[in-house]
């Protein structure tokens, strides 16, 4: 429910003049607002939403300047504190992941100064739609922009482009750069500490952006704020002989089994420090030795998984021992009749095949899903007075196929993008947010790579670690999503000041 009582509508204009020819024009509306902020500090902002056109300089066939054609039309919304503004005050750039999902989930779930009023697992109302004021919000902290790439929400090509050159690993980060720059650039924000904030596959774009922009256009960061992080896709992906992903899963399994009630008495951290102790050793010596374990070490091992994952020691020794991620989450209820959701293992629900393998549909994400799309429509046309033509794409297929050419024969991963970034800008800072019950990205996978980062031991204070009891999109569950709020306000306080003292 809107909250007319703390959010003002004072006044909409054009920010900038469009033209009729809209494939050569920004097309963004500016509004101004103000909120009370859980210290009591009355917030005025300027919120800006619309689309962005990005183009790209090109040659012709024998090599002379051709000059810079449109591209894209690139969705965002930025708000910006009327407050105290200006090139002291940070400047934050979030974007979410997918591949082909919107910002809108961080947008309206944590940063932004307007909110879901979404209803969590244990909701009588699941269907409860609204908005309302974020008190919480980042904007205390920093100016904030988000970005929807390419086909995302209102996204588009430019009329006779290839959306394709924008749906790959290179594409999407160049893209996202060129708006970046653009928008740093247009509102005179080079001087200002500068922050990259991603979610998901949106933290694999955060860590291809720090370098990229670094090396490009000597763009330097204050801190990359990684949630749900995956910069490795090799220590998460099941793929063939890749025996990591079963290891770095467990401890998430562990976790998601305590919370259904396999683990009475046992301490949540305590659990899963046992689980990745074991994971990480005797569990992973076992996978490596494949058929060379004898007999009593394979009941040895079973007998551990089984344990830690509430799953029955048949089904782990029928599995060989390796458990993918969508098989858990169709077995580990089955004698309830229910399936646990990936993004959110907190969610359950029946499946509509109790014999199927794997689960066919995320109850979690259906959950999310439908309050988050009705907020989204309704906040950009409603409240922010911008009027598209084109449907709000959500979590959308038309990104694919999503092209990573650039790791043929590889693991998908910009881990060494952050190591670079951080070896060369030695103060930068790194907060990272694991949910214990996140299915689609396990924490201890991010540990994994995390562990392995080509950086100075001396670099490894400069990263925060925050867990929460929660799933992939963790500010669903309202104790963390205030704890996480203040987290990430200490972080960015903290990453500034560091600019200061230097």
């Amino acid at each position: 429910m809107q909250n007319d009582q703390s959010t003002k509508l004072a006044s909409a204009h054009i920010h900038e003049v469009v033209t009729e020819d809209r494939d050569h024009a920004d097309n963004l509306v500016s509004t101004s607002h103000e909120l009370v902020t859980s210290s009591g500090t009355v917030v005025a902002y300027t919120a800006t939403v619309g689309t962005m056109l990005v183009g790209e300089e090109t040659t012709s066939s024998d090599g002379t300047y051709d000059g810079v054609h449109p591209k894209a039309h690139v969705f965002i919304t930025s708000y910006v504190c009327d407050n105290d503004g200006g090139q002291e005050r940070p400047v934050t750039f979030v974007f979410n992941g997918g591949p082909g999902s919107p910002s809108l989930w961080l947008n309206l779930g944590l940063f932004g100064p307007r909110r879901v009023v979404a209803c969590d697992v244990d909701s009588e109302s699941p269907l409860r739609f609204g908005l309302e004021d974020n008190p919480e919000t980042m904007l205390t902290e920093t100016d904030l922009v988000f970005i929807d790439p390419m086909m995302t929400g209102y996204s588009r090509p430019v009329a006779g482009t290839d959306p394709d050159d924008s749906l790959g690993y290179l594409g999407d980060r160049n893209l996202v750069a060129d708006v970046i720059r653009l928008w740093t650039t247009r509102n005179e924000r080079w001087l200002s500490p500068k922050f990259l904030a991603g979610e998901s596959y949106g933290t694999l774009r955060a860590a291809a952006l720090a370098g990229h922009l670094s090396e490009r256009h000597n763009m330097a960061f204050n801190g990359v704020i990684l949630l749900s992080s995956v910069l490795d896709m090799g220590a998460s992906h099941f793929t063939e002989e890749n025996d990591v992903p079963y290891v770095t899963y467990l401890p998430t399994y562990a976790a998601i089994a305590w919370y259904h009630g396999f683990h009475e008495g046992q301490d949540l951290p305590d659990l899963v420090r046992e689980a990745e102790e074991f994971a990480s050793t005797d569990y992973m010596v076992a996978l490596a030795r494949g058929a060379r374990l004898s007999e009593s070490e394979r009941q040895t091992i079973a007998d551990r998984v089984a344990q830690l994952s509430g799953l029955d020691i048949d089904y782990v020794l029928r599995a060989n021992l390796r458990i993918e991620h969508r098989h858990f989450f169709a077995q580990l209820l089955r004698t309830r009749g229910l399936a646990v959701g990936r993004l959110d293992a907190r969610f359950t629900a029946p499946p509509g095949d109790l014999n199927r393998d794997v689960i066919d549909v995320d109850p979690s994400y259906r959950a999310i899903q439908f309050p988050y799309a009705a907020a989204a429509n309704h906040y950009f046309q409603a409240e922010l007075k911008y009027e598209p033509d084109v449907p709000y794409e959500i979590l959308t297929d038309r990104v694919k196929p999503w092209s990573y050419a650039e790791f043929e024969n590889a693991s998908v991963t910009a881990a060494e993008n952050l190591a670079r970034v951080m070896r060369t800008n030695p103060v930068m800072k790194v907060y990272v947010a694991f949910g214990y019950f996140d299915g689609a990205t396990p924490f201890a996978a991010a540990e994994h790579t995390l562990a392995h980062l080509r950086i100075p031991d001396d670099l490894r204070s400069n990263i925060t670690r925050e867990y929460y009891e929660a799933g992939h999109m963790m500010y669903v569950h309202e104790p963390s999503r205030i704890a996480q709020s203040e987290h990430i306000s200490s972080f960015i306080r903290s990453a500034t000041r560091v600019e200061e003292a230097n």
